[in-house]
């Protein structure tokens, strides 16, 4: 049995007498595509950062192919790379940007031929960009042009903090094109941490959901943030914009956080069963995908102002001929939330 990529004991990590990151144990294999999502705030930059050796935990313990490793370690310094949500570039040329990794590595030969593959990864035209001063690229370019810096490395890790948040369509396209690239080319395992969810259901092996520091599931929970107001029959509500009403057990406190788990679509002439205990709201859905591993398709809906997801065989999508813009009502059992 193939031992984990990395594993994560007993971790946390405070800030400013904050705690932003709390993990009691984690394993992640070799070779896959890890998706990492939450909402901004919920750990996912400091958990990279973590991942990719470049801060060190406040306390716990990251083992890297079974042997414990810090930031900037020689055993893992030249295996791992991150790429941050705010890539930096030297006030360079686009050649030098890229080499620099390599040379400090002594490993400069064929530089740049190697420099122009790896701007063609990230579909840039080496031959036109080269001499180029880093201050002279887009903000699309200087992504792409901060990406092939980390894929010149051939890293075994390659950790992306929302590469694709702050660029144009095309530059998007060609950012998550040129990653997924080099998984298959080169087998190395990518760690994605972003907000384009249903990009990372399509592609990842696994995904894990932190939010407020913890890894509480896989995304498939919908999250409804308080406040809640006290209603009928012991029961408390949250009211939508469009006026439909969720109605939750009663909350630990009013602005608590409540995840709803097993949600579900219902058909057009199905009634819901365990009435008084079933919450309908109706939906429209906004898109589909297709998770990788599952072979379920994950519709999200929006109910008023409320993203909600639910995961579907593709037997029912068929069948109840669900597409974006279809209305929908979605339902769930109201007794049956937990609180985070």
């Amino acid at each position: 049995m193939q031992a984990p990529l990395y594993t994560f004991r007993n971790l946390a990590h405070v800030y400013r007498g904050t705690s932003v990151l709390s993990i009691d144990r984690l394993e992640l294999s070799k070779g896959g595509v890890i998706g990492v999502i939450g909402p901004n705030g919920s750990g996912k930059s400091t958990f990279l950062r973590i991942a990719g050796f470049v801060e060190k935990p406040t306390v716990g313990e990251v083992l890297f192919n079974g042997k414990a490793a810090g930031p900037f370690a020689p055993d893992v310094r030249n295996r791992v790379t991150l790429l941050p949500q705010e890539p930096f570039l030297m006030r360079r040329t686009v050649q030098k940007n890229i080499a620099y990794g390599l040379q400090i590595r002594k490993a400069d030969s064929h530089l740049s031929e190697r420099v122009k593959e790896a701007l063609a990864y990230v579909g840039l035209n080496g031959k036109d960009l080269v001499q180029r001063p880093s201050y002279a690229l887009s903000g699309g370019e200087a992504q792409r042009v901060a990406l092939a810096a980390r894929l010149i490395l051939k890293p075994e890790v390659l950790l992306l903090d929302e590469p694709t948040a702050n660029v144009d369509a095309v530059s998007a396209q060609l950012i998550q094109s040129a990653a997924l690239k080099a998984q298959r080319d080169w087998g190395a395992t990518l760690i994605i941490a972003s907000h384009d969810w249903q990009w990372l259901y399509e592609v990842s092996d696994t995904v894990l959901h932190l939010f407020k520091g913890r890894i509480f599931g896989t995304g498939r929970e919908n999250i409804v943030f308080g406040p809640w107001e006290s209603a009928a029959e012991k029961s408390w509500c949250k009211t939508l914009d469009d006026g439909q009403i969720l109605r939750v057990p009663p909350p630990p406190a009013a602005d608590a956080t409540a995840v709803i788990e097993e949600l579900r679509v219902l058909g057009s002439g199905s009634p819901p069963t365990g009435a008084s205990t079933i919450c309908t709201i109706t939906g429209i859905i906004s898109r589909l995908a297709l998770e990788k591993t599952s072979g379920e398709v994950r519709a999200s809906a929006l109910a008023a102002n409320l993203p909600l997801t639910v995961v579907l065989p593709q037997a029912q999508i068929r069948g109840q001929s669900l597409f974006p813009g279809r209305r929908v009502r979605l339902a769930y059992d109201w007794t049956r939330l937990r609180w985070i």
